[in-house]
């Protein structure tokens, strides 16, 4: 199993040319030498190169999973020989063994932490409040973790600084964007063996995952509607050509179902119920939260699973749901998350904001601070060296024409 692993690592390192570069840059001036990151993500290929070149950085890395069913666990076994990485991540665990797993991580003290939906954060804030004086501070990767640490932060409970990589153009627009909406779409027809074309596609949620599902659902000839709670968005959703409706109304419409708000209760007895024979349900946001899937175990006649895809047949008909619920590109069997090339990316961000926060993060209050500007136009620089790819510069005079405020007349 660990030669398994090490074979998907090494074929997403030499896609991962952004990462590479940081990575000799940080063999240079190991500026995490002396420190522990502890890290909650999905374990597998890509994170496994973030973990190496963090520890090429210096630092000792303690790592688990994110998610019960995300691990790749011949990967997880690899990272075990890596000099200086030490997993926990194993796939399929209860939610006991998952937290045991987190706890693990804790157990380390590490000073700065990287999560992908604030599970670190959370227990540090809990019950491993004793470890907070030692946290310098920590990155979060998804929407759904920026959303708890803002209302932490609001409330006054956020007790150390956090760079929302979530939330800058470099990983909204290329994670979040082409990210999910091309793996979420492979995971769907890998496990289904269905066609897009043709099919009603309801897309819960226009934010920039919704939004990036909807653009390669309608690539591939699939017909979009998509439901919103923000009236904004859904005008934007209109504008981009999609139909809007109701999730009453799409319900009674829609052959697939996809959400990607982050929110609870999206798909609820109330939609199921109103779905026809043979329905799709998948969830492409990061906890099994939005389809009411304990409604449907508790009333399903007769439940059938296979592999990735568990059938309930209700009041006469069969619904279909994908990956229990969880996060379809990667809860599913067949789901290897998103393309390396994005998250070459997004992990290259996470590189460069640990080591913003190991450099400044005492001086940063306890709150959710941005990605600074300079790390994103960097990698974006590193990204399209590493393609080849040349693009004009501002002269003196344009610059100083901007900056006018005073144009005469």
């Amino acid at each position: 199993m660990k030669e398994s692993g090490e074979n998907k690592i090494s074929w997403a390192r030499q896609y991962m040319p952004v990462l590479a570069a940081i990575r000799k840059e940080f063999e240079s001036d190991r500026p995490l030498k002396g420190l522990t990151v502890g890290m909650a993500l999905h374990v597998e290929a890509k994170t496994a190169v973030l973990a190496d070149t963090l520890a090429a950085g210096g630092a000792e890395v303690y790592i688990t999973g994110c998610n019960p069913l995300s691990t790749q666990d011949d990967v997880s076994e690899a990272l075990n020989t890596h000099p200086h990485v030490h997993s926990y991540a194993k796939r399929g665990v209860g939610v006991q063994e998952y937290y045991t797993a987190i706890d693990r991580v804790l157990d380390s003290r590490p000073q700065l932490t990287i999560d992908d939906g604030m599970d670190l954060i959370h227990r540090l804030h809990t019950s491993r409040r004793d470890l907070l004086p030692r946290v310098i501070g920590g990155c979060e990767e998804t929407t759904t973790g920026i959303h708890r640490l803002r209302s932490m932060a609001r409330e006054g409970k956020l007790e150390f600084p956090v760079i929302a990589v979530n939330d800058t153009p470099m990983k909204r627009h290329f994670d979040n964007v082409h990210g999910t909406g091309e793996s979420s779409l492979a995971a769907l027809m890998v496990t289904t063996n269905l066609l897009i074309a043709g099919k009603q596609v309801v897309i819960a949620g226009y934010g920039f995952c919704g939004r990036g599902l909807a653009r390669k659902v309608a690539g591939l000839g699939g017909r979009v509607i998509v439901t919103e709670v923000d009236p904004r968005k859904a005008l934007e959703a209109y504008m981009d050509g999609y139909m809007v409706m109701s999730m009453d109304n799409a319900a009674l419409a829609g052959d697939l179902f996809i959400t990607t708000t982050g929110n609870i209760g999206v798909i609820t007895e109330r939609h199921i119920r109103r779905m026809h024979d043979g329905a799709i349900l998948a969830n492409a946001g990061h906890f099994n939260v939005e389809i009411d899937v304990n409604w449907l175990e508790n009333h399903g006649e007769e439940i059938i699973r296979r592999e990735g895809i568990t059938t309930y047949h209700v009041e006469g008909k069969a619904i279909h749901l994908l990956a229990e619920g969880r996060l379809v590109n990667l809860a599913s069997p067949k789901g290897m998350g998103h393309p390396i090339e994005v998250m070459d990316l997004s992990f290259a961000l996470q590189a460069l904001s640990v080591r913003y926060i190991a450099e400044h993060g005492r001086n940063l209050t306890p709150a959710v601070h941005e990605v600074p500007k300079e790390i994103d136009t960097r990698v974006a620089h590193l990204k399209l060296a590493a393609l080849g790819l040349i693009i004009d510069e501002l002269t003196p005079v344009q610059k100083d024409y901007q900056e006018a405020w005073d144009m005469g007349t």
